[in-house]
């Protein structure tokens, strides 16, 4: 089993039921097609799957009906980040015992103020408290939308401290020197980027992947740039198709809902509020992934 989420993994988007609830039916179906696409893995529950809308309860039940439905513990990954470490302990705990071992772990967030011993000390109470040596945990930095970054030396002494525990670390800052940075403190740690124009040179400069939300609508674009493929410039007018607009996570699920012709894809969860049509992002994506894989 991997030591570390290493390869093509998708941060998932998470489809809803009418009742507002995870369809476990629809999002297993997603992630086999992502198979079928090369993709290694999906990673739910993280910021593109909408994760702080979900409580630990909802999560577990969505992992017990994905292994149902066939999708092997080894290829899913889990957001675990809550405020509140103890529902970070639960969860991994339970997931674990499911025969899951990667878990993104955030630092807990709104509390903006904490020292670097703060946010060292969050992490170690959950993996101390999880107490498992399955555990194959992933530091999750994503400070512009968390509001806590994750230090380099805090991720270097977490990684000494407690080896293998801690496996990897997801940078999604979208700065590559920050990737840089991470790897110079600790290069033990496989770090993948969730920031799809830089995976090609993170590759090159010893990542060990990618963790990212463009895949669930452009697959063969993330291929592409992990293949080595000159698509950077494709890459990054794609992810404008969808950054640049009011919410990255409707226009997402409206362009999925445009693909697959399932108006299902439109929910979100509150505080967001839907689109209407994903049509004219589908379209412009369209344009720009059918020469990147040629």
């Amino acid at each position: 089993m991997m030591e570390a989420i290493r390869g093509f993994w998708v941060a998932s988007a998470t489809p809803l039921a009418t009742d507002g609830g995870v369809d476990h039916a629809r999002l297993a179906a997603h992630a086999k097609q992502l198979f079928s696409k090369g993709v290694d893995g999906v990673v739910l529950f993280g910021t593109t799957g909408e994760g702080t809308s979900f409580n630990v309860a909802e999560r577990v039940a969505t992992i017990e009906a994905m292994l149902k439905a066939g999708v092997a513990p080894e290829r899913i990954g889990i957001g675990g980040g809550f405020p509140a470490i103890s529902d970070s302990i639960a969860l991994t705990r339970a997931v674990l015992g499911l025969g899951l071992r990667h878990v993104l772990l955030l630092p807990p967030y709104f509390d903006r103020s904490v020292t670097p011993e703060g946010i060292e000390d969050a992490f170690a109470a959950i993996i101390d408290g999880v107490a498992d040596d399955r555990l194959r945990a992933s530091l999750y930095h994503i400070p512009q939308i968390s509001g806590v970054a994750i230090p380099t030396t805090v991720a270097a002494s977490l990684r000494k401290r407690y080896g293998k525990l801690v496996a990897g670390l997801k940078d999604s800052s979208g700065d590559f020197k920050q990737f840089q940075a991470f790897r110079a403190a600790s290069p033990e740690l496989a770090i993948t980027v969730g920031n799809e124009a830089d995976i090609a040179r993170a590759i090159a400069a010893g990542g060990a992947g990618t963790i990212c939300g463009m895949a669930n609508v452009a697959p063969e674009l993330v291929k592409a740039m992990i293949d080595g493929k000159d698509v950077e410039a494709r890459m990054q007018a794609a992810i404008d198709v969808v950054v640049k607009t009011p919410s990255f996570l409707a226009t997402l699920k409206a362009i999925l809902a445009a693909q697959t012709g399932d108006a299902a894809w439109l929910r979100v969860r509150p505080p967001l509020r839907a689109l209407s049509d994903g049509t004219a992002s589908k379209r412009k994506l369209d344009e720009l992934m059918a020469p990147a894989v040629v």
